[in-house]
């Protein structure tokens, strides 16, 4: 990945916006999409040679006074807008830099298991799942390993089928990926996982190149699993508290709607499998 990751960042804003989405008027043919530096630079009320020089990486330490205004002049949302100021080293309120812990607490497992009627599950900020209980493992059954959401969203053939709306889980999983940049963009997980989705998917690498930036939010997510057929959910992220970067994510349907009927019928068929399945030999 590139170094310079809070000049990429402002590139792809920049080129993602048009002078009528910021109220100006174009003047003359423009060799590139987007705002011109310049342009950028009198939105934010800055020079344009230390603008130019924050996109190249020759200044690294902006202000926050400055943030909030490029922030501003980019149009950036919250999420957007604090992945800007990580990227800058001037996030407040963040704790230093540490590797996020694989480990799952046995308590926090212990929990995921006291909720049998939907599926729950534990991420890191690079998207690897860490622990799941036994309706995700039955809602993720479709896929080859259900070890890292990226991963499974643009290379596992199931990807493109499990999820109805394919290019909208894209989008949201690359968002919430890029989001990890800002935290530690030096992490050799992240920058392994990277490589190898830009290398094996050319929509990865679309996706990636354009630095949106975003959380995981509460939309309601929409799947078709070759037990249960279509499944409409929508969960809730936590943030574990003893192990910054981990996240249990819970699955949750309309009480009584047909997604709650759908996973208790997938849990059903999960627990049937699993009853007759021969025990391995010791």
């Amino acid at each position: 990945m590139d170094d310079n990751h809070l000049g990429g960042f402002l590139r792809a804003r920049r080129a993602g916006l048009r002078p009528g989405d910021v109220g100006m008027v174009s003047y003359g043919a423009r060799r590139v999409a987007g705002l011109r530096r310049e342009e950028v630079a009198v939105l934010a009320g800055v020079n344009a040679d230390y603008y130019t020089r924050l996109e190249q990486g020759r200044e690294r330490h902006p202000s926050p006074q400055v943030l909030d205004a490029l922030s501003r002049a980019l149009r950036l949302d919250a999420d957007a807008q604090a992945h800007l100021y990580r990227l800058a080293g001037a996030a407040q309120g963040d704790r230093p830099r540490t590797h996020v812990a694989d480990q799952v607490s046995p308590a926090l497992r212990q929990l995921m298991d006291g909720y049998p009627n939907t599926p729950a599950y534990v991420m890191n900020r690079t998207l690897d799942i860490l622990a799941t209980n036994a309706l995700a493992d039955a809602l993720y059954a479709p896929f080859e390993r259900a070890d890292n959401l990226a991963r499974m969203t643009f290379l596992d053939p199931a990807g493109r089928s499990f999820y109805t709306d394919w290019d909208r889980a894209a989008q949201a999983t690359v968002a919430n990926l890029r989001q990890a940049t800002g935290f530690d963009p030096n992490d050799p997980r992240l920058a392994e996982l990277v490589r190898t989705l830009t290398d094996q998917s050319a929509d990865f690498a679309r996706l990636w190149n354009a630095h949106t930036v975003r959380g995981k939010t509460r939309d309601a997510k929409h799947f078709l699993h070759p037990d249960v057929g279509p499944l409409t959910l929508t969960y809730q992220a936590f943030d574990v508290r003893d192990a910054p970067g981990q996240q249990l994510v819970i699955y949750h349907a309309e009480p009584g709607g047909p997604g709650a009927q759908a996973l208790d019928l997938l849990g059903s068929i999960h627990t049937t499998r699993h009853q007759t399945e021969p025990s391995p030999r010791r």
